[in-house]
């Protein structure tokens, strides 16, 4: 085997605590390369020999990984034509993994706007079913949430796990699977989503950010549905919009 590859070896490495198989690793690998744009809708995988250079597996390892790949739409084998990327339009989003590698390779402006619309379109909804079907457990598990996220002063990792905590409290009270399956979903963007402006920088911004989750707890409370929609938006909007000033060119030169 060539070992002067630029690219990293496949061999099960160990990450935070768990062994990652090779045929994860090339998964992840090839993903991302299509995720990103290396690899194009339309283009033709490198050949086998080049892949099994790359990776340094069996041809058996890469051949399931490349199985795995096309189960999940990215992409497409056949017969004398060999095996393309697909168009975007096959990758599933609500594929828990599929979302994860995505946050990997960055939270650019399109995804952020994305993640942002399906929030818009899905939290005020939970919310609204949140404050119809609470119940005085959901509610403990919402206040303490909201107790930790005011806890949290110095840690942007710590709150951001507050945040989504409250979030998913949100999700589970709605009494709706699906809701619930879908927060379980993107939780992972949504935590990166919360690491970008984080709200412990300020003292005046956290008092005012964790006062209007405040206000949803407390519209849920009281079984206002349209308060407790128009408090969600809210959060979700003011954080958005911090987020897209922060990360405009003004305003990263400005920081």
């Amino acid at each position: 085997m060539d070992m002067s590859s630029p690219h990293p070896s496949t061999a099960p490495v160990r990450a935070s605590g768990h062994v990652v198989s090779a045929h994860d690793q090339i998964v992840r690998a090839l993903a991302q390369d299509i995720l990103s744009g290396t690899l194009a809708p339309g283009d033709k995988l490198p050949m086998e020999a080049d892949l099994l250079v790359r990776f340094g597996v069996s041809r058996t390892a890469l051949r399931e990984a490349l199985k795995t790949l096309s189960a999940k739409g990215f992409l497409s084998v056949k017969t004398r034509v060999g095996t393309r990327v697909t168009d975007s339009v096959h990758w599933n989003f609500f594929d828990k993994e599929v979302l994860v590698w995505r946050v990997a390779i960055g939270m650019d402006a399109e995804f952020r706007r994305h993640l942002a619309e399906v929030r818009r379109s899905l939290e005020p909804t939970a919310a609204a079913l949140a404050a119809k079907h609470r119940t005085a457990a959901d509610l403990a598990a919402m206040q303490a949430a909201l107790d930790w996220m005011r806890r949290e002063h110095a840690s942007a990792q710590e709150f951001a796990r507050a945040d989504l905590a409250l979030h998913l409290a949100i999700g589970a009270a709605s009494q709706n699977p699906m809701i619930r399956s879908v927060a379980g979903v993107i939780e992972t963007a949504l935590l990166e989503a919360f690491t970008l402006s984080p709200p412990t920088r300020a003292a005046d911004l956290h008092h005012d950010t964790v006062e209007a989750h405040a206000r949803i707890v407390e519209r849920i409370g009281a079984g206002d549905e349209a308060g407790a929609a128009q408090a969600m938006l809210a959060v979700i909007d003011a954080g958005y919009q911090r987020v897209e000033a922060e990360q405009s060119p003004a305003g990263k030169s400005a920081n």
